[in-house]
């Protein structure tokens, strides 16, 4: 069904992003987003009100059958665009559900690109998409659907004062 919702324009990679490019926020241990998990993806995100979107080429570790990635990794990477969507649109939300669909073998050590959007909103739900493509094919490898359930006024204050999260004029500027 991804690939029957609109996609917006991919935003262009602005030179010297932060993590999240537009955003700074203290150090943590997410597995996905996280630089002080050694262990995890950091995956570099840029997100705005249009989406998040990264690009990465999945080491080794990450596989599943031989040199095609993992599938939970697939969808990891896959829940992270669509929260960041969630969040470059000025809140955050917590994942209700994901549905996956695999279309390619995903390898490892190949470049490749994963996008989220928001696709509408009713209530706190967050309706989200996102997909996975190779970088040099082109070919959609994983599309999502999400859901995401926007956090309470409170807990959103809360969660911006624990990350420390504020908008990056800097990065905004050079974008």
């Amino acid at each position: 069904m991804t690939s029957e919702v609109a996609r917006p324009e991919a935003s262009s990679d602005p030179a010297g992003a932060q993590p999240v490019a537009g955003y700074r926020f203290e150090p943590h241990h997410c597995f996905a987003c996280g630089e002080l998990n050694e262990h995890g993806l950091q995956l570099d995100l840029h997100a705005d009100e249009t989406g998040c979107w990264t690009e990465l080429a999945l080491p080794d570790r990450f596989q599943g059958w031989e040199s095609v990635a993992h599938g939970g990794i697939a969808c990891t990477i896959l829940d992270e665009v669509m929260a960041w969507s969630v969040i470059g649109r000025g809140t955050w939300g917590v994942t209700a559900r994901l549905n996956a669909s695999f279309r390619r073998p995903i390898p490892v050590g190949r470049e490749i690109r994963a996008e989220g959007w928001v696709t509408g909103e009713r209530r706190r739900a967050i309706h989200t998409a996102g997909r996975i493509i190779d970088r040099a094919s082109g070919d959609e490898l994983a599309t999502a659907e999400g859901v995401f359930m926007a956090v309470p006024a409170d807990q959103l204050q809360a969660l911006k004062a624990r990350y420390r999260l504020r908008r990056d004029d800097d990065a905004a500027e050079r974008a």
